[in-house]
């Protein structure tokens, strides 16, 4: 579905008329003098469905593979930071 861009004045005048729409799957921007601040989506949407409608709009990418879990960026530079000055003299 696609998704629209209103202003909070469109919002409140329409509200009924938009609730319709993120009921049936679109996604609505609000904004505030033409700066988007906030996007109203369905509740039902399930995590697939997320995923797909962030890749339509290009707001990820995702090959479809199970994610491989690894360490926080931070922990391990914290670890090489460590064995780095255990090995200095």
């Amino acid at each position: 579905m696609a998704q629209s861009l209103i202003s909070i004045k469109e919002l409140k005048m329409r509200l009924r008329h938009y609730l319709r729409l993120i009921r049936a799957g679109a996604s609505v921007v609000v904004t505030d003098r033409g700066v988007p601040i906030g996007r109203i989506v369905s509740m039902g949407q399930d995590l697939d469905q997320r995923l797909a409608a962030m890749r339509d709009t290009g707001q990820a990418q995702w090959s479809g593979r199970k994610l491989v879990h690894r360490k926080p960026v931070a922990k391990l530079r914290a670890r090489q930071r460590r064995a780095a000055d255990r090995e200095r003299p």
